[in-house]
């Protein structure tokens, strides 16, 4: 298998579908909101994203064994396509919230059926720089995705911003056509077919349940700290005062950091080994969450999220990496789809987390109690992810 198409049919649709989803994940409140939806039900109908991803994890496992990789990403990639373009045109919010909840599970088979590919395609030596830039790739558009939407919306409408990211999955699902096959394991092909469709989720969840309460808790952990930053950050700068424009900026800056790191940190996974990358990114975001309530400024908020921005960006590709390393060689679909739904529950948390905590305390407690999880699992990493290379 030539490495010059891997890269082009498994990261340059990623680079498509999350320029696309970039330029709209802001939008999907604000449809919420245009079409009568309070700030509180916008905001849930922004979280049926995450929820769906959860829904979808389980299923995406199954048809990822059934039909294979490339075809189950083309199918993930035209049902985004619709979801994105229904959003833009729908003006119900029942329908909405369902082209929402959609949009997340069609994200749960990409996610899955990519991880697969990659683990499989790609040598172990390489494995945590392949996932790494996997992450990178993604962060790049989420990056600049916002931009693009910023940029149709001054000279268009939101429906097109939807449309630009619906053409950019049809685009993407064109381009994974072209992907190659994997190359034949060393079973014979169809005993390991049969033997695979024939394993449910749950039962390698069970065969794995040890690697799943040990590193996999620690990596839901990680996860629930990372998405800190989606829903604290914004609130700390409005909390100090700092304008909208102010806090993109901000932002924009922490984002920055994960862009710029995402290769050396999967070169150090693969030369020194996971948990040295692992361990550090989960307790420096720890530091510094616990530090947050301590800035009131522009500057000491943006240097915050810059350190935040440090440990994600150096840890890109940490939790596919680590769930590749655990899987089996037979019913490694099921297994991802039972890793991933452990660690999209830990991200889909944070919100939660920090809502709850909000109703009873101020901002800076959710903060600290963040930090604090983020401690507790740094800990649990450094306990239970192997420290070197095999």
């Amino acid at each position: 298998m030539k490495w010059s198409s891997i890269i082009v049919s498994a990261y340059l649709p990623t680079l498509m579908s999350s320029l696309g989803y970039g330029a709209v994940i802001p939008l999907i409140p604000l449809s919420a909101v245009h079409n009568g939806a309070s700030a509180a039900l916008a905001a849930a109908i922004a979280a049926l994203v995450s929820i769906g991803q959860i829904i979808g994890d389980v299923p995406a496992g199954w048809l990822v064994t059934k039909i294979g990789e490339k075809w189950s990403l083309v199918i993930a990639m035209l049902i985004d396509a619709v979801a994105l373009v229904s959003m833009g045109l729908i003006h119900h919010l029942g329908l909405l919230a369902i082209a929402v909840l959609v949009n997340g599970m069609a994200g749960a088979v990409y996610g899955i059926a990519r991880q697969n590919y990659l683990t499989v395609a790609i040598p172990y030596r390489y494995r945590a720089r392949a996932l790494s830039t996997l992450g990178g790739v993604f962060r790049v558009g989420w990056f600049v995705g916002p931009m693009a939407g910023s940029w149709i919306l001054r000279e268009s409408s939101m429906a097109w911003a939807y449309g630009f990211a619906s053409i950019a999955s049809l685009l993407a699902a064109a381009v994974t056509t072209v992907m190659p096959d994997l190359p034949p394991a060393d079973t014979p092909e169809t005993a390991k077919d049969d033997a695979a469709t024939k394993i449910s989720t749950w039962t390698i969840a069970k065969q794995n349940s040890t690697v799943l309460w040990t590193t996999g808790l620690g990596v839901a952990a990680l996860m629930l700290v990372r998405s800190a930053r989606r829903s604290l950050l914004p609130l700390w700068c409005h909390a100090n005062g700092l304008t909208p424009a102010t806090t993109d900026l901000i932002y924009a800056w922490s984002m920055a950091a994960d862009v710029l790191l995402f290769l050396p940190g999967g070169a150090l996974m693969d030369k020194f080994g996971r948990w040295w990358v692992a361990v550090p990114s989960i307790f420096i975001q720890a530091i510094a969450l616990l530090t947050l309530p301590l800035t009131h400024t522009a500057t000491t908020i943006g240097i915050v999220a810059l350190i935040i921005g440090i440990g994600n960006g150096v840890s890109s590709g940490i939790v596919m990496t680590l769930g590749s390393d655990a899987s089996p060689d037979i019913g490694r679909p099921q297994f991802l789809a039972a890793w991933r739904l452990l660690t999209d529950t830990g991200s889909a948390m944070g919100p939660l987390v920090v809502t709850l905590i909000t109703l009873a305390w101020p901002l800076s407690a959710a903060s600290i109690v963040m930090a604090v999880i983020g401690l507790v699992g740094s800990y649990w990493m450094a306990r239970w992810v192997p420290r070197g290379t095999r």
